[in-house]
């Protein structure tokens, strides 16, 4: 069989119409997968002669259609019918020597309805044609294979090299955090740096400046030092002359009151000389005359006892000798500076400024240790006299028992506040206590002690009341009741100044005056309701600290005052207040003397830390 004896040929369909352009690589491995199965299948045609039978029954030639199966709904119905058009006029195929042969496979012809097998007769040229065909169809299976494998290869590699660089920019992007990571810590370090050389230089500045801040404030300190010393010195000379000069005022006052006693001891004795003459001779007249009436001498009697006591008409004094000296001496003192000096455009600021320190004085120890440093500074002052400065402060002083409630139960507190202020102050100003000691004694006779008495009716008028203690309010003397209630006060007061003890400060009118006062008190003065209302307030105040101090002696003045003093009140009946013996009773009875007194301790306490 020669080569040369075969024709070219072509399929009826163009090679340039692609029956499914939209495949994918996948469709495509899937009909090529397809085709195979089917070829494999299917058994190989024999090349055989027609029979006689088919080339005489069919001379008609044989046109084979090739349809396109439309799988995709997207393609263009003008391009069907262009490529139906061109499958359709394409040359036929003539199969005169193919034998036809109807076999029993069961297939049914679309033509016909009977069933036959079909017997190929192919010539060499077609035989070759189709067998070339076949390795041409093999041949671009496994050129598409292979394409397929090369470009999955490549696919493959392009997703290694895509996870490569995604591997890379992500080791990049870490590489770069842990490189701005180092930087940050870098430049926060830095800051820090900067920062605390910063700060250590304004330390450094802020201390060089204190340090010229300390240096000045030492070198102004001395500056003050040394004036505050010379001021001192000027203020020591200025106090020694002031001391001296009060020193001669005193030895003149003396002077004056020993020739004044001296004066008052001559009269006396010729007082005395005539009394006795006239007594010589009313002798030799009853002698004469014979018995004279009882009540002419009781009358001649009074007569000269109101002579001898010629201020005191008609009233009996009822005090012990040396108090009254006593109470004369710092009388003399007080009045020596006029009651009205406070209305002097001079002193009236310094009475001010010792009533306001006064006024704000509270029962606590630092108001008690404030007010007493701003009246010594006030009674120490230059400006101001100390004589009038000490007759100021005895004078406000001793009001605050008209300027505060003594009914209020707070009111012995403050009294023992008070005594502190006055031993404080005292201690530095010896001079101001015969001034508080002449106020106390001429607004309560009690705490000389004293009783005016008197004898008859006429002589209990409105100067009387006035000289046992009694004050005006609204024009009118006060009640008694009210005169009780400024008694009970004011001995209170002055029992609490007695009894205060401060460890390490001296105290000019201490325990042993009160001892003393309460001896005279019991030994002259009688049991009436104000006596025994006095003599209560000073037991209640100061009873605590004498039996402390006096102990069993303390105890038979008690037994004095149980008795005596209290069954002389009973004796009285319904001229003495109930209230007044209860009182003294119950204090017996209780043992208030071995109970501290309110408000009394603490302070003590606080203040003799303050002072030791």
């Amino acid at each position: 069989m020669a080569v040369s004896a075969f024709t070219r040929m072509e399929l009826r369909c163009p090679r340039e119409l692609d029956p499914r352009p939209s495949w994918t690589l996948g469709d495509v491995l899937t009909e090529l997968d397809a085709l195979q199965a089917t070829r494999q299948a299917a058994p190989p045609t024999p090349l055989k002669q027609p029979p006689e039978w088919a080339s005489s029954a069919r001379e008609k030639a044989f046109v084979m259609r090739v349809e396109e199966e439309d799988d995709s709904e997207e393609e263009d119905d003008n391009s069907d019918e262009v490529a139906r058009a061109l499958v359709t006029t394409g040359a036929r195929f003539s199969c005169n020597d193919l034998e036809l042969s109807f076999e029993e496979s069961g297939d049914e012809l679309a033509c016909s309805g009977t069933s036959y097998s079909l017997m190929e007769k192919r010539s060499i040229e077609k035989s070759i044609l189709l067998e070339l065909e076949r390795e041409h169809h093999l041949k671009i299976q496994e050129e598409v294979r292979n394409k397929l494998s090369s470009l999955e290869v490549c696919h493959q590699n392009e997703i290694q090299r895509t996870i490569s660089a995604f591997a890379r920019l992500q080791k990049y992007a870490e590489s770069r955090k842990e490189l701005d990571r180092r930087l940050d810590v870098q430049f926060q370090r830095k800051i820090a740096e900067v920062l605390d050389k910063h700060l250590s230089m304004v330390q450094s500045d802020h201390e060089q400046k204190s340090q010229i801040v300390e240096r000045r404030i030492r070198d102004d300190a001395a500056v003050e030092e040394a004036k505050r010393r010379e001021q001192s010195m000027k203020e020591e000379k200025i106090k020694q002359e002031r001391t001296r000069l009060e020193a001669e005022a005193r030895q003149k006052a003396a002077a004056k009151l020993a020739a004044e006693a001296q004066k008052a001891a001559y009269e006396a004795a010729k007082k005395e000389a005539l009394e006795k003459e006239a007594a010589k001779l009313r002798a030799e007249a009853v002698s004469k005359s014979g018995q004279m009436p009882q009540n002419s001498v009781a009358h001649a009697t009074m007569v000269n006892s109101i002579e001898m006591k010629s201020d005191l008409p008609g009233i009996k004094v009822y005090a012990d000798s040396s108090a009254l000296k006593a109470e004369s001496r710092r009388r003399a003192l007080h009045d020596q500076v006029p009651s009205n000096i406070y209305l002097s455009k001079e002193f009236s600021r310094h009475d001010r400024q010792i009533g306001k320190s006064i006024s704000k004085l509270m029962p606590t120890t630092d108001s008690v240790k404030a007010r007493a440093s701003e009246l010594i500074k006030a009674l120490d002052g230059q400006d101001c006299p100390r004589p009038i400065a000490c007759r100021l402060f005895a004078d406000k002083m001793i009001s605050i028992v008209k300027s505060r409630n003594p009914k209020d139960k707070t009111f012995g507190n403050l009294a023992f506040a008070c005594g502190y202020v006055m031993l404080l102050v005292t201690n530095q100003v010896p001079d101001a206590m015969d001034y508080l000691l002449a106020e106390f004694h001429k607004v309560c006779m009690y705490t000389v002690p004293k009783h005016l008495h008197a004898l008859n009716a006429q002589a209990r008028n409105t100067v009387y009341y006035r000289l046992i203690g009694y004050q005006e309010e609204d024009g009118k003397l006060q009640s008694t009741e009210a005169y009780l209630v400024n008694v009970v006060a004011y001995v209170k007061l002055y029992a609490a100044m007695i009894q205060t003890e401060i460890k390490g400060v001296r105290h000019p009118h201490g325990l042993a005056e009160g001892w003393k006062w309460l001896a005279m008190f019991l030994n002259t003065l009688p049991a009436i309701t104000a006596t025994a209302f006095a003599l209560h307030a000073f037991l209640k105040t100061a009873g605590f600290a004498l039996h402390k101090k006096y102990g069993s002696q303390f105890m038979k003045i008690l037994d004095v005052i149980s008795r005596q003093f209290i069954p002389a009140l009973k004796e009285q009946g319904s001229k003495i207040q109930p209230e007044a013996i209860s009182n003294l009773e119950n204090y017996l009875k209780d043992k208030k003397h071995l109970e501290e007194p309110e408000g009394q301790y603490l302070a003590q306490q606080l203040l003799s830390k303050g002072y030791m």
